[in-house]
């Protein structure tokens, strides 16, 4: 039987009280901070966690994500927490400086009372471009994420256990050389998970990750 704090923050997501609700995952802070497909954890412990921000009405919710999300390969029970690529960087150059590293992300999500989908887009940059001699230049290297993020919630054990995540990686690239003919050399790639031009992955968790429903 669910209890009535449970009942409560369910019931929250529905009408227009969302406002602080939370889940939560605790983990481990992922070894390697940028290949996906290493899901070897730390020692660091870190906690993956949505919260609701605002209620924009239809289920759609728009979310805070803090702490990054899990590193899932399929067939694998080891997984960690990506705290890096899943939040990323930002910055406007004139005002910031350099890009950071983000501490949160803003995510979405929609819930219709079992299924919950939440997806969060973030940029990472490996902070090297550089103007060198004769002229040539080269930018950093960009990479998009868009994770998609399904979990289905089980009222008897008062979670939100993680079905899927839809994974995909972009990435962006300029170098050139101003006496060059052609001045610069630009690539540009919506899906560069394993090779360009590939397709999303589509994960599947080969262990419970569940994230805990707080208010």
């Amino acid at each position: 039987m669910k209890s009535p704090l449970i009942l409560l923050l369910v019931s929250c997501l529905f009408h227009g009280n969302a406002s602080g609700t939370s889940i939560a995952y605790n983990g481990f802070k992922c070894l390697n901070a940028t290949d996906a497909n290493d899901p070897t954890p730390s020692s660091i412990v870190v906690q993956s966690r949505f919260e609701v921000i605002e209620d924009v009405g239809g289920g759609m919710y728009r979310l805070n994500l803090t702490g990054g999300i899990p590193r899932v390969i399929d067939n694998n029970p080891v997984t960690c927490i990506d705290s890096e690529t899943a939040i990323g960087y930002a910055g406007i150059s004139e005002f910031d400086g350099i890009p950071k590293p983000l501490d949160s992300i803003a995510a979405t999500a929609f819930f219709n009372g079992k299924d919950l989908l939440i997806v969060v887009s973030s940029l990472f940059t490996d902070l090297s471009a550089r103007r060198n001699p004769l002229s040539s230049f080269n930018t950093s290297l960009i990479f998009t994420f868009t994770n998609t993020l399904i979990l289905e919630y089980s009222p008897a054990e008062s979670i939100f256990r993680l079905k899927k995540i839809i994974r995909n990686r972009g990435f962006t690239h300029t170098s050139g050389s101003t006496n060059s003919i052609l001045p610069f050399f630009e690539t540009i790639l919506p899906s560069l998970n394993e090779t360009a031009r590939d397709q999303p992955k589509i994960l599947t968790p080969n262990i419970a990750i569940d994230y805990l429903l707080e208010k």
